[in-house]
């Protein structure tokens, strides 16, 4: 006992909030541990940067170093089970930016709720028994002698050197490929991506002082050869010209509810039939990080990618932007609106939207509800579609309205009299709740297009309906896989960030289900070449949906790439026909141009590029 007692209490402290580390990387989030490298770097990862802090306290004199060693373990544990629950939701780890967006968190309700288990509590476990420790005076506290402090730093250094050259083995040029946090996490550890996410936080903050423009060449360039170039539009151009153009983003949708069966009743009876009037788009990616929602909605609007740690809708609301409220209503005359019955503030919405050129936001504030007709984050979409189409009598002709729906929403609750489908029954509360709430909305939709019909809206309209993001994280693999009757590897994941997009043109003979591979970057170009706008210096990454020759991959934000031919996810490049593993090379050509893309996107949007740039030209700004 009393060689236990002679162990330095911040030794004993780094070991279990060590292991404890371990312990949520490896059980608690969904990492791809494939190797038993990975593995011993994981574990390796985990205790070196406790040890690294922890070892701090040594510089202490006795007192301070209880504090230290309370106040670490608890800022720690924090960090960790905050994460966890952001996991949980989103497939990811927290970046600080989006801790400028947690005005978001009042908004969440049972959804903020839902994230946390009882299970949990077992991660304060360290906690208590460091609290013990220092009470009982099991440990050794007190002050080291320069010699001991100088072998503390060279160990905690020497795990750090470590873990850093063993990560660069498993993955060469790690901290160059910061957009696939997973990876990050896996090889680094979780405090060392959050300082590593710091740094590049502060850069690109830092960008906008120095940006001059002179990048918009080399930009412009590649969009001429890679983009411009290969659009062959059908005959489709200018069909929309002089209609109103209604977009419906259905929250959380994803394809795999389409033409799908629960318990032999269809999950979206409306849709599916309004798919067989419309074209639908059957491989349509979302791309959307962190902002969700929000940077589904930059991404249609403008046409560049959202930002890898942040979203572009907080962190970048005062750029200058070519919208397409700002170039519809230039060329043709369009009013833009926005429909979303969530408070203005949300997402920065209230001020991102006169950015954007969007004429009225009509929020929260323009709809009249009481509790009992709130159904998840807010007011149901049926009363919101409702509501929704006596606004649209005051607004003026032609128009671009974006409604934004709100019941299919995680946690996907439901009351039971709402409820017209039986939940699905797996381990996941959250998958089996999803396909009520799926309907929900359809139903709503349903409705809404009928009240077109009713009010006389309809015949002049182009009605467009897309999923904004993935409502079902990889959290939930398991349980989809029994839903889909298939193991969800990473292959299949990727396959899961397939959104339902459908463009019905009313009185239209000619309609279809159409394979290409396409995502919200080509919204943009294809609703200009619809209204017949010709925007040949435009800068954007996508291509008309309906063009014959386009781009062979569409680029996810996370790092993954969907090529005609190959897909990349997880580190493993797979045939795209039969989801084999096939030797990486294969996947280096898409790869590659997708990464110039985010790249040169993320410039633009650090940079704010688009203020020394001439749209009307093509040219840089002369000063």
């Amino acid at each position: 006992m009393n060689r236990i007692k002679q162990i330095p209490l911040f030794i004993v402290a780094a070991i279990l909030v060590g292991t404890k580390t371990y312990i949520v990387y490896r059980f608690y989030f969904d990492l791809s541990i494939e190797t038993a490298f990975q593995e011993i770097i994981l574990f390796i990862n985990a205790l070196a940067i406790s040890m690294f802090i922890f070892f701090i306290a040594v510089w202490f004199r006795p007192k301070r170093q209880k504090r230290f060693i309370i106040i670490t373990a608890i800022v720690m544990s924090f960090v960790i089970i905050a994460n966890l629950m952001y996991y949980r939701n989103f497939t990811d780890f927290v970046t600080l930016p989006t801790l400028f967006q947690f005005n978001n968190a009042g908004d969440l309700g049972s959804s903020a709720v839902s994230l946390f288990y009882i299970s949990d509590l077992l991660l304060l476990l360290d906690l208590a028994l460091i609290f013990m420790f220092i009470k009982l005076d099991w440990f050794t506290i007190k002050e080291y002698s320069g010699m001991f402090r100088k072998r503390i730093v060279a160990v905690s250094l020497s795990a750090i050197m470590i873990n850093m050259a063993l990560a660069e083995i498993e993955r060469p040029m790690l901290f160059q490929r910061g957009f696939d946090r997973e990876y990050l996490v896996k090889n680094v550890g979780l405090f060392t991506f959050h300082a590593y996410d710091a740094v590049i936080t502060a850069s690109t903050q830092s960008k906008r002082l120095f940006a001059d423009g002179s990048g918009m060449d080399e930009i412009d360039e590649y969009v001429n050869d890679h983009v411009r170039e290969i659009e062959e539009p059908i005959d489709l151009t200018g069909i929309a010209e002089d209609k109103n153009i209604i977009y419906i983003a259905f929250e959380s949708a994803q394809s795999f509810i389409i033409d799908e069966e629960l318990n032999g009743e269809e999950i979206t009876p409306f849709l599916n039939d309004f798919i067989d009037d419309s074209y639908y788009f059957e491989n349509f990616y979302h791309q959307t990080g962190v902002g969700k929602t929000s940077d589904h909605e930059f991404v249609i609007d403008n046409g560049l990618y959202s930002l890898p740690n942040s979203a572009v809708f907080f962190t970048h609301a005062q750029n200058e932007y070519n919208s397409l409220p700002k170039i519809i209503e230039e060329e043709k005359g369009y009013k833009s609106y926005a429909f979303h019955a969530n408070n203005g503030s949300f997402w920065n919405r209230n001020v991102m939207y006169e950015t954007l050129g969007y004429d009225e936001f009509y929020d929260v504030e323009s709809y009249d509800f009481e509790p009992e007709d709130e159904i998840g984050w807010g007011l149901n979409d049926k009363k919101y579609f409702e509501q929704s189409i006596d606004l649209m009598k005051d607004i003026d002709e032609p128009y671009f309205a974006k409604f934004i729906t709100l019941t299919h929403h995680f946690p996907f609750e439901i009351p039971p009299e709402e409820a017209s489908i039986e939940p699905h029954d797996s381990d996941s509360v959250t998958l089996n709740q999803y396909f009520q709430t799926a309907r929900y909305t359809d139903e709503a939709i349903e409705q809404f297009i009928n009240q077109l019909k009713d009010e006389g809206m309809y015949e002049d309209s182009i009605i467009i309906i897309s999923g904004d993001h993935y409502g079902i994280s990889s959290y939930h693999n398991e349980a989809m896989g029994e839903f889909l009757g298939k193991d969800i590897t990473p292959y299949e994941e990727a396959q899961l960030q397939r959104v339902p997009f459908i463009v019905h043109i009313p009185d239209r003979d000619h309609t279809g289900t159409l394979s290409r591979l396409s995502g919200q970057i080509d919204f943009k170009p294809t609703i200009l070449n619809m209204l017949g706008i010709e925007n040949e210096k435009d800068i954007v990454f996508g291509n008309d949906l309906f063009s014959q020759n386009r781009k062979p991959f569409i680029a996810l934000r996370d790092g993954r790439v969907v090529g005609e031919d190959y897909l990349y996810a997880s580190g493993n490049c797979y045939e795209h026909e039969t989801g084999e593993v096939v030797e990486g090379s294969y996947c280096d050509d898409i790869r590659e141009q997708a990464e110039q893309e985010l790249n040169y996107s993320d410039e633009i949007i650090y940079g704010d590029l688009f203020r020394f740039y001439d749209f009307e030209e093509g040219e840089i700004v002369e000063e």
